[in-house]
């Protein structure tokens, strides 16, 4: 395992120069403290974990201090806003601070958020404040540990300098890991601006170092804009099955490599509500709950008209067509093994199934829609579908799925004992509502790391069974449902 002193920097975005990003150092927080550390992120970095403990550990991610080899650079991007093309946005508050190579080779972004003022604020602070930081940790390792695509978080670090929102609060940065910031953005950065050449550079930069099998293709952008396709694809059924709300996917937040990131005003479903919208500045709901699969598909048209100079456009319509056969694929697969079935044979009822149970859920808007599928697995299939029933308002329509669904894991012929520990290795037992969140951001406020630090180590063992740990597993209060969060958050 390595000390701080010992990571080793390959800066290759840096390196495509000043046409793509700004060199700007990290503005320092006052009196930097750490809040949380993910050991399992360090780790991506061979970081030895007890290197959070180090002073100098805080200081370099509150911009107090600087590795010799890094280079700070402010990227440059512009993006489809709540469906209307800004043309130039940019790293406001964030800057890569650079890549770093670990024992396997892997390039890792440091991408340091918060960090203060850029050429691209606009009319911004370049901050970043405790709850939105600690907001994105959660989220980020959260994911990772659910096995949705992400981006990864590193720590969270606070301080005295003030930050102005809707009331006076302190500035907080976030460093986030991932193996590329890359954006839908970017592209389209250079392909409005009609910089054709530097959407060369960018896209034969992207190709090399993260999708160099599609170099080997007979035309690699077209390969390249598939698997991104196909990653896309992926990453929005996982939200789906796991019932989680983005919130924000402007095409500024979509990135190149499919994973989760720029996390906002998220939230994780509590009670079913397919219309859910979590971001309290979406007035037309646009980015609803229901609407993140047609999103996602227009994001990724917006990223094919950028990619027109290089691609043909015939050939990018009939590529676009493989979004929603790959998605259903990919959500009916994960449904499946949520609901224990799958194992032996995939039958052509199956997706009805599901959709049929969904749209009871829709009814009544009372089912916990995460403790359901955990409830499901904890006993043999008729004595769970009584346990969860209640939750129903149709009680008539869910007895009527219920035979169905009876019938369907008798033909899987599984045992019991087989059948729970599957199904509990996909079913979380917890997960991060946003009350939760809330409760420890409060406490983080006045001073308090140890709730945050707890949940995060829940968190990261989603589906274990934690002593001691009931309370993370409740079903959320009243209050604490279908919480709205600004984008400001």
């Amino acid at each position: 395992m390595k000390k701080l002193d010992q990571l080793t920097f390959d800066n290759r975005f840096a390196r495509l120069g000043d046409a793509f990003s700004t060199e700007v150092l990290p503005e320092p927080i006052e009196q930097p403290r750490l809040v949380v550390a993910s050991s399992a992120a360090m780790a991506l970095l061979d970081l030895d974990p007890a290197e959070a403990q180090r002073e100098e550990f805080a200081e370099l991610f509150a911009g107090h201090k600087l590795w010799g080899e890094a280079e700070p650079r402010a990227m440059v991007y512009s993006g489809h806003q709540f469906g209307g093309y800004t043309p130039r946005l940019g790293d406001g508050r964030g800057l890569l601070l650079g890549e770093v190579v670990n024992a396997a080779g892997e390039h890792w972004d440091l991408h340091l958020k918060g960090a203060g003022q850029t050429p691209y604020s606009r009319m911004g602070d370049g901050r970043a404040v405790l709850r939105s930081s600690i907001r994105e940790f959660l989220a980020s390792e959260h994911l990772h540990a659910l096995g949705i695509p992400s981006s990864r978080a590193l720590c969270v670090t606070t301080s005295d300098t003030p930050v102005w929102r809707e009331k006076q609060e302190r500035a907080a940065m976030v460093l986030r890991l991932a193996p590329s910031h890359v954006r839908f953005g970017h592209f389209e950065y250079f392909y409005y601006t009609r910089q054709h050449e530097q959407l060369k550079v960018l896209g034969e930069h992207v190709l090399a170092n993260h999708f160099p099998q599609c170099l080997t293709q007979d035309e690699p952008w077209l390969a390249m804009f598939r698997e991104v396709l196909e990653r896309t694809a992926a990453m929005i059924a996982h939200w789906q099955a796991y019932g989680f709300c983005h919130g924000v996917m402007n095409t500024d937040n979509m990135s190149i490599l499919g994973i989760t990131f720029d996390y906002g005003p998220y939230a994780f479903l509590d009670d079913f509500d397919a219309n859910h919208i979590c971001n309290h500045s979406d007035d037309t709901g646009r980015y609803s709950f229901s609407n993140q699969v047609p999103i996602a598909h227009w994001n990724l048209a917006a990223l094919a008209q950028a990619l027109m100079p290089m691609i043909e456009v015939e050939k990018l319509r009939e590529t676009l067509e493989l979004f929603l056969p790959l998605y259903q694929a990919h959500y009916l697969d994960l449904m499946r093994k949520r609901l224990g079935l799958g194992l032996t044979s995939a039958e052509d009822d199956d997706e009805a199934l599901v959709q049929r149970l969904l749209q009871l859920m829709q009814q009544g808007k009372a089912t916990d829609y995460s403790l359901f599928f955990r409830q499901l697995g904890e006993q043999a299939p008729a004595d769970a579908l009584q346990v969860v029933r209640n939750d129903f308002v149709d009680l008539a329509g869910f007895d009527a799925w219920g035979r169905d669904y009876l019938a369907r894991c008798e033909r899987e012929g599984q045992q019991q004992d087989e059948r729970r520990a599957r199904m509990h290795a996909v079913n979380p037992l917890y997960i991060l509502r946003n009350y939760l969140a809330q409760q420890v951001i409060e406490a983080a406020e006045a001073g308090d790391y140890g709730p945050v630090r707890e949940l995060h180590a829940v968190l990261s063992r989603p589906f274990d069974e934690q002593p001691g740990m009931q309370r993370y597993a409740q079903r959320p209060p009243e209050w604490g449902k279908h919480l709205e969060i600004s984008c400001s958050s």
